[in-house]
């Protein structure tokens, strides 16, 4: 390939449908057929990988501040597309923003899509406090807080670089509204409930040409079922220390066993907007 449009970002707020799609990915792609491993997902690079960032930068992160890393990482990512022979896939949770000399974390000259997936907050908010081992009120107030960012502390050397996620609908406009990148929405409720069609949809934005059988023998590669089965045999390295599991349930709807009153209504009050907006709201 000889421009440099080989990434395809795989972005969304935490606990969204993102990793079940990197398995999916991971079957499709192999070319044997194999069922994917969850601790080998290397087709879709984790772009806040500190690694990844130390074997392109030449320096080490660690001699550097967050906010000198994240003015490095737009050319991390253009050396990367360099590289690159074929698409690549970068699996992202920062929010689309700016950096302070103004240019975008996110570069559009070595972007070739964007699929930015999407969930009912309510879930968002159960799921992620179960990542976080949090309570779901500490959650809410984590997802209504505007400058929350993952691996932020100072005194800690994480395995990721910091990652700054916004509100969680701050998260959804800035990709969907402000980024300006060819990009494609798949809400998690619907990946649940038409699998078929919305990842054929997928993989026909980010023009891969596979016909419906083999999406969905991937898609039975990749089932919860069986994410979850390899985790509780081999542990999965992506989870957080703190939480038990990572493929807790993926499901839709398990808000409704969980939250209160008050929590739906401080959710609602921020992010009713884009709820309604994207299904998750009526009037």
């Amino acid at each position: 390939m000889n421009d440099l449009n080989k990434i395809v970002w795989l972005a969304s707020y935490p606990k969204s449908g993102n990793t079940w799609f990197r398995a999916f990915l991971a079957a499709l792609l192999d070319p044997e057929g194999k069922v994917p491993d969850i601790n080998q997902l290397y087709l879709t690079t984790i772009a806040s990988s500190r690694q990844l960032f130390d074997e392109l930068a030449g320096v080490a992160s660690s001699d550097l501040t967050a906010d000198e890393i994240d003015h490095l990482r737009p050319m991390i990512y253009r050396q990367n597309a360099l590289e690159s022979e074929e698409i690549t896939y970068h699996k992202i949770h920062d929010a689309y923003t700016l950096l302070t000399d103004g240019q975008p974390l996110i570069p559009a000259d070595i972007t070739k899509a964007v699929l930015y997936f999407i969930r009912n907050p309510f879930d968002v908010a159960v799921s992620f406090a179960h990542h976080l081992s949090a309570s779901i009120d500490r959650t809410i107030q984590v997802m209504n807080n505007p400058e929350y960012a993952f691996c932020s502390k100072a005194y800690r050397l994480h395995n990721q670089l910091r990652q700054r996620l916004l509100t969680w609908s701050g998260h959804v406009k800035s990709w969907v509204d402000e980024s300006g990148l060819p990009l494609l929405v798949l809400r998690y409720e619907d990946m649940l409930s038409d699998p078929i069609g919305t990842f054929s949809k997928a993989i026909e934005f980010i023009e891969l040409e596979y016909n419906m059988q083999q999406v969905q023998e991937a898609l039975e590669k990749c089932s919860f079922d069986r994410l979850q089965e390899q985790e509780r045999e081999k542990g999965f390295h992506e989870k957080s220390a703190k939480a038990s599991s990572f493929f807790r349930k993926g499901v839709s709807g398990d808000w409704k066993n969980f939250l209160t009153n008050e929590q739906v209504q401080q959710i609602v009050e921020v992010h009713g907007e884009v709820m309604k907006r994207f299904g998750y709201l009526n009037d």
